[in-house]
């Protein structure tokens, strides 16, 4: 991710006259570069491919108070209670709330902000590089708490989550993501997806599982189905477990994993794969914590991520500044004296995520001890 201005004549002009000596024309320049950046980078941030945008956004005006009607988003056949996973602080872990499912759920929001600064002589000389790196730090630090957010929610919920006595993860036959584990987990996804009548969905079809959130060696696992047995992974002799021995896939699928080595999705789900995942990695380290407990330290499980974005659960809050109708709000900060010689901006916004329903959530364990 980069934004970059581009150097035309209006914008030349105005970042120089945020150098100004006088402080009126500086402060007026900086703000009206605010004003036509904000919206950008609420765009990018809205628009990155990350957990973050697995949520459903709503907006609300600044001074009100966000609830969802729990009743019109659970079954008909729903039990009275159901627990819902929210966050309080960006970042936090999850707590679970038990709420009746006739009542109004209120959103516990909070505010996500990021400050920067640069010397004033980048703007006197319209670098106009070092003004594009300095917002596109801001729209960075601003993903990075909202990913990191999205993970402990997702994976604080999927750690809880049981469904009819089911666990809705699963654990892999061995280190690498395989055929059948993948088809076991499109399974759990449809036995615990129901429909409102506890049949099938319409059209007689349950989707389950449509997207797939992976570390590099679980997607790894993916491509080797181009050359490894699909029946199996093999003994450690080399032979297959099963008596008619070692199947290999299809040439046709082996071909498209060949000439899609990206893998966007496998079987029409989608995969999205992420460096926080995979051994010894931030968000496995978090899983592990929330699965395990924090004193125990002999698990290094992988985990993969399976949501459902077919129904509407998870949630994201998003607060509408007063005066610019913007999800984003960036203002020139005014804490600089002449004597500092800098320019500083202030970007913020207020959020709250949750999760109504843990049926969408499902996943894989890869043992790698």
């Amino acid at each position: 991710m980069n934004i970059t201005l581009k150097r035309t004549e209006e914008q030349v002009e105005l970042v120089k006259a945020m150098a100004s000596r006088n402080r009126d024309v500086a402060y007026e320049a900086q703000t009206a570069l605010a004003e036509f950046i904000g919206p950008v980078l609420a765009q990018v941030v809205n628009e990155a491919p990350t957990l973050s945008n697995l949520f459903s956004t709503f907006q609300f005006n600044e001074m009100d108070s966000p609830s969802i009607p729990l009743d019109l988003y659970y079954d008909i056949t729903a039990p009275d209670y159901v627990k819902v996973y929210s966050t309080t602080v960006p970042g936090g872990l999850p707590t679970n709330t038990v709420t009746p499912t006739v009542s109004e759920m209120k959103f516990n929001t909070y505010r996500i902000d990021s400050a920067v600064d640069f010397d004033k002589r980048y703007a006197a000389k319209s670098r106009m590089d070092v003004i594009g790196k300095t917002f596109t730090r801001i729209a960075q630090e601003i993903m990075l708490r909202q990913e990191s957010t999205s993970a402990n929610l997702i994976l604080g919920a999927l750690s809880e989550a049981k469904t009819n006595g089911k666990d809705h993860v699963l654990e892999a036959a061995g280190k690498t993501l395989i055929l059948d584990d993948f088809n076991k987990l499109l399974t759990l996804g449809k036995r615990i997806n129901t429909a409102w009548n506890g049949g099938a969905g319409e059209g007689g079809r349950i989707k389950g599982v449509s997207d797939l959130i992976m570390s590099p060696e679980a997607v790894e696992g993916l491509r080797e189905m181009a050359y490894n047995p699909v029946n199996t992974k093999g003994t450690s002799a080399g032979g297959a477990v099963n008596s008619g021995g070692p199947i290999a896939a299809t040439d046709e699928m082996r071909n498209a994993i060949y000439s899609n080595a990206g893998i966007p999705e496998f079987y029409g789900i989608s995969i999205m794969e992420i460096n926080e995942l995979g051994e010894d990695q931030k968000f496995t380290k978090v899983w592990n914590s929330l699965k395990h407990g924090t004193t125990i330290a002999d698990y290094n499980d992988d985990i993969v991520i399976g949501i459902d974005r077919s129904r509407e659960s998870l949630f994201r809050a998003v607060a509408l500044d007063a005066e610019t109708s913007a999800e984003f709000s960036l203002a020139a900060d005014d804490q600089y004296s002449v004597r500092q010689q800098k320019i500083g901006y202030y970007g913020s916004m207020e959020e709250g995520r949750m999760i109504l329903d843990d049926r969408v959530l499902t996943g894989i364990t890869l043992n790698y001890n």
